[in-house]
């Protein structure tokens, strides 16, 4: 019999069990992330930068390891601000971590968010979502979302 049937058959086997195997796999939780600080970065010409800092809780019971991030706020529906990183770190199984991202927001998302504001539609809330996702370690990228809404009326008071 010849090496090479055999060596498929052994290939299409593991395939099969390393599929089987990841498919048994427990479901991890999701990650919770909540906006802890922002804070004014150096910008270039017509961009604002700013340091958003995340708090991301992990309920799971193996750490979440990261060598590099990506995040993206919207406003109203409209992208307002993204950014990226290349940090690395790890969350802890059952711990947190606070990561630090720089964030740009272009002149032309500011001013489309202005004019949303400025049309004359009176608003209580603004809804927003926030994105992101921790690249590499064992289980790939992890992706998290915040959704929720900034309350307005307070603001319209003063």
């Amino acid at each position: 019999m010849s090496l090479r049937p055999l060596l498929a058959r052994f290939l299409m086997l593991m395939a099969v069990m390393v599929l089987a195997a990841c498919a048994a796999m427990p479901g991890r939780d999701p990650l919770r992330v909540e906006v802890v600080g922002i804070e004014p970065a150096e910008g270039q010409g017509l961009e604002l930068r700013l340091a958003v800092k995340l708090r991301i809780q992990n309920p799971n019971d193996g750490a979440v390891e990261y060598d590099g991030t990506a995040l993206e706020l919207d406003v109203n529906g409209k992208t307002l601000a993204t950014g990226v990183s290349d940090q690395k770190g790890s969350v802890p199984r059952y711990g947190e971590s606070i990561l630090v991202i720089p964030v740009s927001i272009s002149a032309m998302n500011a001013v489309r968010q202005a004019l949303v504001l400025a049309d004359g539609t009176q608003r209580e809330v603004m809804p927003y979502v926030l994105r992101g996702k921790l690249a590499g370690g064992a289980f790939g990228t992890v992706r998290f979302t915040k959704e929720g809404s900034i309350n307005l009326a307070g603001l319209n008071r003063r």
